[in-house]
């Protein structure tokens, strides 16, 4: 009888956790999109096909010398792994990281699936730390 009632405590607490999705995740899994300006970041170029995620963007970068202090943007290219655990969860990995950090999985989930957009939630390796943001289907 205990091992019932625990066995039903268990099981609501994992749907209660559930994220609620919506719509077909699917038509977002090939082809070209793009995620908005933000922080340090231009607007991210992103092109997926089979396996294989890359990302075009620009980042600005402060650089100090013994005189000034100047900005510059750098042009950056990625190419990740996609691995696509459902149509609402997927994984990245960076093919070739630099640094530690770059060598962490990024976890993303999708919250939401609009018409031509989708609302995430993304998280380096197993930290607490979220990112969320929203990825659109490029009109280029």
């Amino acid at each position: 009888m205990r091992l019932g009632f625990l066995f039903c405590i268990v099981i609501l607490s994992f749907i209660s956790c559930k994220v609620e999705t919506t719509g077909d995740a699917d038509r977002f899994k090939h082809g070209t999109f793009e995620i908005p300006a933000v922080n340090n970041y231009s607007k991210t170029k992103i092109i997926r096909k089979d396996s294989l995620q890359i990302e075009y963007y620009t980042k600005k970068v402060t650089v100090s010398t013994d005189s000034s202090v100047i900005e510059k943007e750098i042009k950056e290219v990625d190419s990740l792994y996609i691995k696509w655990r459902n149509n609402f969860a997927y994984q990245l990995q960076i093919i070739n990281p630099k640094t530690d950090l770059e060598k962490e999985t990024i976890f993303v989930q999708i919250t939401k699936v609009k018409d031509s957009s989708y609302d995430f939630t993304a998280r380096v390796g197993y930290s607490k730390y979220k990112q969320k943001g929203t990825l659109y289907i490029s009109k280029e």
